[in-house]
């Protein structure tokens, strides 16, 4: 019974990102010896710039076609996504294309805020990962992606849950209602620390979050007044958050597997 796990992240191309992945994949490795591990990135810009480096990366459906023509009969897909968006969406509709492949079965574990229990752990685990030398009162914001999708409104519940425990601690993101702007108003210290809530560090981090450009956070929050101390550490750094996507990779792994 050939069995396989599949990893699937936004990708990046940082040294920073790239190590951080590999340290997630040995963990994985290490519940599960002598079964396959493989990864999958789903930001196609970022897929062509590495294949332009001759880098290897795959798509999601590259990569899981690739399984089934090597006969893997057991496959667990987890993505390192934030919420059930439109790019958890896409991941399901993919498998949903490929189902029915002679005795293939593949199963999707959940993103990080996939229910209210999720939302309180990584609520709690997030003030255990604030900055060391962050004094006492001083804002810390964590800035998160976005979407449009109705699972959006899991980032609103993770601000709530941060702020009854710390209201110096925020939640916001770059698309939907609680972004910087609305933000502002509940800060109250000098300075801001920037935290992003994205898997790795890339693009969003070093430019939307920390960059030089008059349009980040960062330049903003300094604009109104503020010193800014940009952190620049992605969610699967911080042992806690990889916990928990690790758990919901235990979740759907152990029951496919041990019924094969």
């Amino acid at each position: 019974m050939k069995k396989a796990i599949l990893l699937v992240a936004f990708g990046t191309m940082t040294v920073q990102g790239r190590h951080v992945l590999a340290v997630f994949d040995k963990r994985v490795r290490a519940h599960f010896p002598g079964i396959s591990v493989r990864w999958a990135y789903t930001s196609t810009p970022l897929r062509e710039r590495l294949a332009l480096r001759r880098c290897k990366s795959d798509s999601v459906e590259k990569a899981l076609r690739k399984m089934l023509f090597e006969h893997f009969e057991r496959i667990v897909v987890q993505p390192l996504q934030t919420i059930s968006g439109f790019e958890h969406e896409e991941i399901l509709n993919i498998i949903g294309d490929l189902g029915g492949r002679g005795d293939t079965e593949i199963a999707v574990g959940a993103p990080l805020l996939a229910c209210e229990e999720d939302v309180f752990r990584v609520a709690a685990t997030l003030l255990s990962h604030l900055p060391e030398n962050r004094e006492e009162g001083e804002d810390v914001i964590f800035m998160g992606h976005g979407s449009k999708h109705p699972a959006n409104v899991r980032y609103a519940e993770l601000h709530s849950a941060v702020q009854a425990r710390d209201v110096h601690v925020h939640v916001g993101t770059m698309q939907g209602p609680i972004t910087l702007k609305t933000l502002l108003p509940s800060l109250s210290s000098r300075r801001v620390w920037l935290m992003p809530l994205l898997s790795t560090v890339g693009r969003h981090t070093l430019n939307d979050m920390a960059g030089p450009g008059r349009n980040s956070w960062r330049m903003r929050l300094e604009a109104e007044g503020y010193l800014c101390e940009p952190v620049l550490k992605g969610t699967v750094e911080h042992s806690g958050i990889a916990d928990i996507w690790l758990d919901h990779l235990l979740d759907v792994a152990e029951p496919l597997f041990l019924h094969a």
